[in-house]
């Protein structure tokens, strides 16, 4: 859809990228007086990407929400892409999303039909994962915003969450990096038109398919790698899993574009902010290059999940998750606590 308003210059940030910092986030949250219920099996505590609820024997409720400023200048992409995030965190908890809200902030600048079309990708996206959208909450403000507050279930025994990786897992990632490489060079026109309808549709795609292939085998841990970047999300994972994480750059898949960008410069704000909360718990080694460390703190929006899978279980779920994602790929293993919460090689 052409529209005379460019929605990306109505942000000041972009996608995930515009997520506060989670060193940030840690101070904030620091000192509330909270409620206690055995019932909550997943809090705010491990910085985990849902909260879970026990119901009953067989069902607990996940709850989650997402929105960001645009990342697309298609309002239709853009509610699409905000959608596809948001329900993420429901898939990244090994649950099913069932139920949304729209969470929505409209500028002056924005037309009835750009709004509409906008909603019209949220719907979309949200009816490919069977979520049904029952209401939401809309404002007036200075810049776009959309996304989606999600409900889901999970079996209480299922529950997937960051923290717990255990030593021996293989870790699996299921998209490639570089998105917010190449959206920030896209900014200043150095991006081919082939190359970002590529990762429109990158972030577009849903992880239902990883979901529900992952849910198959013995997996102990996972998270969807999105604002914080592959390095924040494992250095939560490993954190909260109280085990070393090791990162085999030479694995890790990212899109051969963002390389020669990210080398030239071409990094959104994120990225810094991510090297600032991670970069104490990594530890490098064999001369990784400052290029592939930068494509590894990269934030990225709508991206694929983290997995740690059981080693015995590992080959026959990666092969299945290839056979249906070809970029899934093999990217480290984890082991007991080493030097450092993260090893880079």
């Amino acid at each position: 859809m052409e529209t005379e308003v460019k929605l990306t210059k109505l942000a000041s940030c972009a996608g995930c990228g515009a997520k506060v910092g989670a060193g940030t986030l840690v101070h904030l949250l620091e000192g509330f007086r909270t409620h206690s219920d055995p019932r909550l099996l997943v809090g705010f505590d491990k910085s985990d990407d849902a909260s879970v609820y026990y119901l009953d024997e067989n069902t607990a409720l996940v709850q989650t929400t997402d929105f960001f400023p645009p990342i697309v200048d298609d309002p239709f992409l853009y509610g699409q892409i905000a959608a596809a995030n948001a329900i993420s965190d429901v898939y990244a908890m090994g649950g099913e999303p069932k139920l949304a809200l729209n969470i929505m902030c409209i500028p002056e600048a924005m037309t009835a039909d750009m709004v509409q079309e906008l909603l019209r990708g949220g719907y979309d996206k949200a009816y490919e994962a069977g979520v049904i959208i029952t209401g939401g909450h809309t404002i007036h403000g200075a810049e776009p915003i959309y996304g989606l507050a999600v409900s889901g279930f999970v079996h209480p025994g299922r529950i997937l969450t960051n923290s717990g990786a255990k030593p021996g897992d293989v870790l699996i990632l299921t998209k490639p990096l570089g998105v917010g490489v190449l959206t920030t060079a896209a900014k200043a026109g150095l991006v081919s038109g082939d190359v970002m309808a590529r990762i429109y549709r990158q972030m577009a795609t849903l992880n239902k398919t990883a979901r529900d292939i992952m849910v198959k085998y013995r997996v102990h841990s996972c998270t969807d790698v999105t604002g914080f970047a592959l390095l924040g999300h494992s250095f939560e994972m490993a954190q909260g899993s109280n085990c070393t994480v090791h990162i085999q750059s030479r694995s890790v898949p990212f899109h051969p574009e963002a390389w020669e960008l990210a080398d030239m410069g071409f990094l959104p704000a994120g990225a810094y902010r991510n090297r600032d909360y991670a970069e104490a718990g990594v530890t490098v080694r064999n001369g990784v290059s400052r290029t592939m460390q930068d494509l590894l703190y990269d934030p990225q929006t709508s991206g694929g999940l983290l997995m740690a899978v059981d080693a015995a279980d590992a080959d026959a779920c990666l092969r299945e998750l290839q056979d249906a994602i070809p970029s899934a790929a093999a990217v480290g293993y984890v082991t007991e606590r080493e030097e450092n919460w993260i090893i880079l090689e």
